[in-house]
């Protein structure tokens, strides 16, 4: 779809902990840079519908497993992201995106092109939009 990038991001893994990367500024998709923030949702929970006008989303899933939708007003796109499918969503402004935890204990990572702005995205409600969740 165009508008979204899928990256597949390495994983180094250490006894003493693993380390997870995320996003660098020679990356496609980097957009620049706003503010990075983590986000938390409960299994089987959804959030969205949200169309972002001027910001870019680098989403990342460290923790459990999260389902993005992202929707362009005639197809939709989906992926499942966690550390077993360790990739970073890009996803442009102008489009709907929403997401639905999928694991027990789900987070997220987000590096923002801007630094949040209330008035910068569209919100609607789930049935809005003709998604069978």
């Amino acid at each position: 779809m165009d508008g979204v990038i899928l990256t597949p991001l390495k994983q180094i893994h250490n006894p003493k902990g693993d380390v997870f990367h995320a996003m660098k500024k020679s990356d496609m998709g980097f957009d620049g840079f706003g503010e990075a923030y983590f986000s938390t949702i409960h299994q089987d929970d959804i959030k969205g519908w949200k169309k972002h006008t001027q910001m870019t989303l680098n989403l990342v899933v460290p923790i459990g497993e999260i389902e993005f939708i992202v929707y362009n007003g005639k197809d939709f796109f989906t992926v499942k992201l966690s550390s077993q499918n360790y990739q970073r969503l890009t996803i442009q402004r102008g489009l709907w995106m929403a997401f639905r935890g999928v694991g027990e204990s789900n987070m997220l990572l987000n590096l923002a092109s801007l630094e949040h702005d209330p008035d910068e995205a569209i919100n609607q409600p789930l049935d809005a939009i003709p998604y069978a969740w």
